[in-house]
């Protein structure tokens, strides 16, 4: 079994409606999922209102850093009333993308900083977005105390340097569809470099479709092919990369989502 540690299933990805979407992951033995409840109140509600509804859904909050300069009283608000629900395994996806600059570098700091306060404040770990910031993500992590929580760099797309200083602050390294594309060497590098105990799968649907599927909109159906690009690389089996991952990522969220899983912690 697998678990997509990284999705976001709300309707303006999916028509569809997201149970549909989790059914057909869960006939490719994707068995459970985290919703990432990033891009305003709607979409925090949403993957909230899906994990309490779903038992082999959790849910994240947070603020994104192409929203960052959106952020003000109402969505602080709101995270004080969502974060302390059982459901809520994580804050994230928050971070910094110097790549789009949807919000100004300086605003996405800020943000970056404050939502990191949040998780420690609530012993909740986090999930990272960081794009064509490096230097700046791992010098704010590291300032403000990220140690302390850890989390997940999530879609990871950086090299062996930057994984080194990431394990050491705690965070695991999640592995998406990137990891099966063909110039993406030194992310495949670092898949097949990492300790067997930090690394994670995630699909980031609708985006970055894996190798066979890329250019398509991505499901959480398609974390199979990230798990057998990641077990190529490291010489092991589907299966026990698939037990590997979901195991880490239980450790990672806990057991709201070892419960998803249907895993039972010692």
């Amino acid at each position: 079994m697998l678990v997509d540690t990284h999705c976001h299933l709300d309707a303006g990805y999916f028509a569809e409606g997201a149970d549909a979407v989790i059914e057909r992951a869960r006939a490719e033995g994707v068995g459970a999922f985290v919703c990432i409840g990033v891009g305003g109140a709607e979409q925090a509600r949403f993957a909230l209102e899906l994990a309490e509804r779903r038992p082999d859904v959790v849910a994240t909050v947070g603020v994104h850093p192409h929203e960052a300069q959106s952020h003000g009283p109402e969505l602080r608000a709101l995270f004080e009333e969502l974060a302390p629900a059982t459901r809520v395994v994580a804050i994230g996806e928050i971070g910094l993308d110097y790549h789009y600059d949807h919000s100004p570098r300086e605003v996405q700091r800020e943000v970056f900083r404050e939502m990191i306060g949040f998780a420690r404040a609530r012993r909740l770990p986090i999930v990272v977005h960081t794009r064509e910031a490096a230097a700046d993500t791992l010098e704010i992590l590291e300032s403000e105390g990220a140690r302390e929580v850890g989390g997940v760099i999530h879609c990871f797309s950086e090299d062996r340097v930057f994984a080194a200083r990431a394990l050491d602050l705690g965070f695991d390294l999640s592995f998406s569809g990137v990891v099966t594309f063909k110039n993406a060497r030194a992310v495949q590098d670092v898949a097949a470099w990492a300790p067997a105990d930090r690394i994670l799968v995630e699909t980031d649907a609708p985006y970055l479709a894996p190798h066979p599927l890329r250019g398509k909109r991505c499901e959480p159906a398609h974390v199979v092919h990230t798990a057998r690009a990641v077990a190529s690389l490291r010489n092991m089996g589907f299966e026990a990369l698939s037990a590997l991952t979901t195991e880490n990522a239980c450790r990672r969220f806990g057991p709201p989502l070892a419960a998803a899983a249907g895993i039972v912690q010692n």
